[in-house]
């Protein structure tokens, strides 16, 4: 499958192994993580990588995993099949906690049922036996002990060896509190010597107390003494606790021999223990790297969006950078992509991380990439990066690489995926460049999928003119004078070496040397690849500029349709309205004129009857008259004059806003200046009747206020999309208005989702300058700072 056998150390799969391992609770699942391989079982890698993507579901939405105790109960079910032997206290004591994790685990899946089939699907048919914790329970206490009461015979045992010591306590406290009285004992309290209690004597009182001599001080003058009374008693307890030692080791054989016929199962349970421990450290190894599954087919080809190393991710997140993502294709039209450019460019990289990721794939590990890519299975991995020079095998390095080429030509099929760096280096150009040649058309002729990165120009012209291969170049800023990280498939790229190694500053004349010794046809290949990638991105840029512009002019055209849709529907309601409201009009007037006659003529036309109707009459028709703009500038000049109100000096024709109002006075504002007028001098009128500049100028104080009062801070978690944006937009207008530099958007981390949208949104607006997170330690990428010009 991978050749040569240093492949994934190569590729930095070894690494990765070594992460997952540090992930895990117990050495068996260290273990299984060495264990780890890549595979080509379609089946098994898309049950190994839903396993994987399960337990981070739960690991990140939902109630933790009981998972508390992980011990190696398989070494301790092999010592259980042997007859005779029996298991520790300690030992027993970690079946019983392995076992009740293990029933926990059972419990916490079957609670869910269906909700994680695959991770179920590692204890299917497994039985729930809790007749062993039921036996070891009788046995043990919580703490693993053994349980005074174990036995008939070993509560006998126990209750005789406290009456004892009670017994012993008692006639040495009694003893020693005689020999204090009678100044025999030294300064000090009972002792513990050679595991008995002694009485602390003077040397030259040792005569006097009958008992045996354990033990004296360093100086001499201090003996320590079991009296005989208690020496009896001891010997007494010492032999109860050998009793005691030989019913425990009676009552853990009886038990051990109870387990035995159970010992499949728990070897059944250790491999589950192990299983979970295992999936568990892969599951959290993605989390770090922010690994999904992608869509996995049971074909040689793949498409990876927004892919990152790993290990380079792990990397730069210490150091609080970012990964330049990478977004590469293969498949049966593209087989083969020959990616070229610029030293230090991130070729090598960029190969790496398809070859490692395919590996995590096909071994069943979750990968950094976006849910979107697609993975393939591949037959056989082989790698060919960096010198493998052997002095034990006369290898050079370029004897090395012909050696993996010779493998790779005749070993190589459609399901084959080969990495070749620095494809044809280590000997002359001029004769390795056109045997990489051959050995790449062989390959492309076997329908090898894969990636090679070159410097030769031979190459790129051969991508360039072949079926199933493809050129791809990384992208350098040749203003700037650095790599983009990008790759960019469909061009090959240049070497610009002669740029870099004028950056670094190496001598004019040295560079000129180097142009004149290199072959014309070279140098215009080289510079016409430079002059093709300037103006690709000069294109690029106008393209998203342009781009930007059409989407702003889109959205403009729709709020306008909306728009004039909005006015169509209110004047055509405007209308129906006024239609009824003329309607009733109409049909109340002519109610009242019909009832008018009549009452005229039931009150034969009496004088002072009939004016009361005409004036019944007018007044219903005053109700419904229009108002002219004259009559209403005289109902306004009658109003009542408030601060705020627009007032005209009747004698100069001069308007102004009113200020304050003091008894006859009014303080009037006309543009900057104020005055003071008598109330008989100024008359009310309307706002409409103000030109805008004047009320521009008159309103410019209350602008003031509403600066003050505006907040450039904004939270929109919780809220949809659609509303998000709406409010965003109406707060930047705002911003814009009162000229404010910066706004600041509250939008909460989660999967990133409303995030992206937000900052794509504003993106298109040319008042924006930049963006950037809220500092880590504040909020980081849960809160963005908007930056306008």
């Amino acid at each position: 499958m991978l050749y040569p056998d240093n492949s994934a150390d190569k590729l930095g799969f070894t690494e990765v192994k070594e992460l997952i391992k540090a992930h895990c609770l117990s050495t068996m699942g260290q273990q299984m993580v060495d264990k780890i391989q890549v595979m080509n079982n379609f089946d098994l890698i898309r049950k190994f990588l839903s396993q994987a993507n399960e337990f981070k579901n739960i690991l990140q939405n939902d109630v933790a995993l009981p998972i508390n105790h992980f011990f190696d109960i398989k070494s301790l079910a092999n010592k259980v099949r042997i007859e005779g032997t029996f298991l520790s206290e300690e030992e027993f004591f970690q079946i019983q906690t392995s076992l009740t994790t293990v029933f926990a685990v059972i419990a916490y899946f079957n609670e869910r049922e269906g909700q994680y089939p695959n991770l179920e699907a590692l204890f299917e048919h497994l039985p729930i036996e809790k007749t062993i914790l039921k036996k070891i329970d009788m046995v043990l206490d919580a703490k693993g002990k053994i349980r005074p009461n174990a036995s008939r015979e070993l509560q006998e045992i126990t209750s005789g060896i406290s009456k004892a010591e009670q017994e012993a306590r008692r006639k040495i406290d009694h003893i020693f509190k005689s020999a204090s009285s009678s100044g025999w004992t030294a300064d000090g309290s009972l002792t513990i010597r050679d595991g008995r209690l002694c009485i602390p004597l003077l040397a030259e009182n040792k005569r006097k107390l009958k008992g045996f001599i354990h033990d004296e001080s360093a100086t001499g003058q201090t003996v320590y003494i079991e009296p005989e009374e208690v020496f009896s008693l001891n010997n007494r307890i010492r032999d109860l606790e050998f009793e005691r030692r030989r019913e425990i080791v009676r009552i853990l054989t009886q038990l051990t021999d109870e387990l035995r016929p159970y010992v499949p199962l728990l070897l059944s349970y250790h491999g589950l223990l192990t299983k979970l421990d295992f999936v568990r450290a892969k599951a959290l190894f993605a989390i770090d790297v922010e690994g999904v599954m992608p869509v996995v087919v049971n074909e040689a080809r793949l498409r990876f969006i927004n892919a990152r190393h790993p290990l380079l991710f792990l990397s730069f997140k210490k150091e609080q950078k970012t990964v330049v993502p990478l977004n590469v294709q293969i498949d049966e039209g593209t087989r083969i992509i020959t990616v070229s450019g610029p030293n230090a460019g991130g070729k090598s990289v960029c190969m790496k991380t398809v070859g490692l990721l395919q590996m995590m794939i096909q071994a069943g590990l979750l990968i950094p990439a976006d849910e979107s890519s697609t993975a393939g299975v591949f037959k056989q991995l082989f790698v060919d990066i960096g010198d493998d020079q052997s002095i034990e095998s006369d290898l050079s390095t370029y004897s090395a690489h012909l050696s993996k080429m010779k493998h790779f030509v005749e070993m190589a099929n459609g399901k084959t995926m080969i990495l070749i760096d620095e494809f044809g280096t280590g000997t002359d150009p001029q004769f390795g460049g056109p045997i990489a040649e051959a050995v790449l058309e062989s390959l492309n002729h076997k329908k090898v999928r894969g990636m090679v990165t070159t410097h030769y120009s031979n190459l790129k012209i051969f991508s360039s003119n072949t079926e199933g291969i493809e050129n791809a170049s990384m992208l350098f800023d040749n203003v700037q004078m650095k790599p983009l990280y990008q790759l960019e498939v469909g061009k090959p790229g240049s070497s610009y070496a002669f740029e870099i190694a004028q950056k670094i500053g190496l001598p004019q004349q040295v560079l000129n040397l180097a142009k004149n010794k290199i072959g014309f046809t070279q140098k215009k290949v080289d510079t016409l690849l430079v002059d093709l990638e300037r103006e690709k991105k000069e294109i690029y840029d106008t393209k998203v500029q342009l781009n930007r512009q059409q989407k702003r002019v889109d959205d403009l055209l729709i709020e306008n349709e909306k728009l004039k849709s909005y006015l169509e529907e209110n004047q055509r309601a405007l209308i129906r309205d006024a239609k009824q409201q003329a309607k009733d009009i109409i049909t109340n007037a002519n109610k009242l004129v019909e009832n008018t006659i009549a009452e005229i003529k039931n009150n034969q036309a009496d004088k002072e009857k009939t004016r009361a109707l005409r004036e019944n009459l007018n007044r219903e028709a005053q109700k419904n008259t229009v108002k002219t703009e004259a009559a209403a500038a005289r109902q306004i000049a009658d109003e009542e004059i408030k601060v705020g109100d627009w007032v005209k000096l009747t004698d100069s024709n001069t308007t102004g806003q009113v200020m304050e109002i003091a008894k006859d006075n009014i303080i009037i504002a006309i543009g900057d200046l104020r005055t003071v007028a008598k109330r008989k001098r100024v008359q009310k009128v309307s706002r409409k009747e103000i030109p805008k500049e004047i009320r521009r100028a008159g309103t410019s104080a209350s602008s003031t206020s509403d600066v003050a009062g505006f907040s450039p801070e904004i939270d929109v978690r919780g809220m949809r999309g659609e509303d998000a944006l709406h409010a965003i937009e109406k707060l930047l207008d705002r911003a814009i208005m009162m000229s404010f530099n910066n706004l600041k958007v509250i939008h909460g981390k989660g999967d990133g989702i409303l995030r992206k949208l937000i900052r794509g949104y504003l993106k298109k607006y040319n008042e924006v300058s930049h963006m950037e997170d809220e500092h880590p330690d504040r909020g980081g990428d849960g809160i963005t700072y908007v930056h306008l010009k």
